[in-house]
């Protein structure tokens, strides 16, 4: 999945935007991570499944036909409609990414395609608990959004297929086969298959996981 699978990294720093292009990176099957530099933008196409939008810096205009658009800024997600031509533009530059949904998917009924949501702000916080939602998924992929008080953790296990966190609150530890790494909002960390890991909340700390398997 991932070149730096074991270590932290941040997807908004690999990916800095190139001057007067748009460039995108395939991660696997399901995300793909995007930069467009300022005044440049990704033609309205017709697609057959959805796309949860993530964006991680800047903002940038989601727009289709008769008038219709939405700006996204940084932090904030939308899933977009199906079956009707929508393109993507941005005056600043932005940094995001794409998850693929397909119509069979099982998505939480919570989340509207073309509604705006902070996945942040999707689940509160609880006294000495773990909090957990699942946003969308099938057989073969599962985007979870998880909320942990402090000193609240997932004991060490095995990774089931390919797994990449967004830090998107807080501050946590990430033991991976033996060795801690602090992660911190704005940052990822990404897991192979197997991968023996644990995960503790040094402060309250909320992420979301998207796991991919064979």
């Amino acid at each position: 999945m991932n070149d730096k699978t074991g270590e932290v990294f941040s997807i908004t720093k690999d990916n800095q935007p190139i001057p007067g292009c748009t460039t995108s990176k395939t991660i696997n099957d399901t995300l793909t991570c995007f930069s467009l530099a300022r005044n440049t933008d990704i033609s309205a196409e017709i697609y057959p499944y959805y796309k949860m939008i993530y964006v991680l810096r800047g903002e940038m205009e989601v727009y289709g036909n008769n008038g219709y658009n939405k700006v996204v800024k940084e932090n904030e997600s939308m899933i977009t409609f199906t079956d009707t031509p929508i393109g993507i533009r941005t005056v600043t530059g932005v940094i995001y990414t794409e998850t693929l949904i397909r119509r069979t998917d099982i998505m939480n009924e919570m989340i509207k395609p073309g509604e705006i949501f902070k996945l942040a702000e999707l689940l509160p916080y609880s006294e000495g608990k773990i909090i957990n939602m699942d946003i969308v998924h099938n057989e073969k992929m599962k985007f979870v959004v998880m909320a942990f008080d402090e000193g609240t953790g997932l004991t060490e296990h095995a990774a089931p297929g390919e797994a990449i966190i967004f830090a998107l609150d807080g501050e946590g530890i990430i033991n991976y086969e033996g060795k801690d790494h602090i992660i911190k909002a704005g940052e990822n960390f990404s897991f192979a298959k197997g991968g023996m890991h644990a995960i503790i909340a040094s402060k309250r700390f909320k992420m979301a996981l998207l796991l991919t398997l064979e």
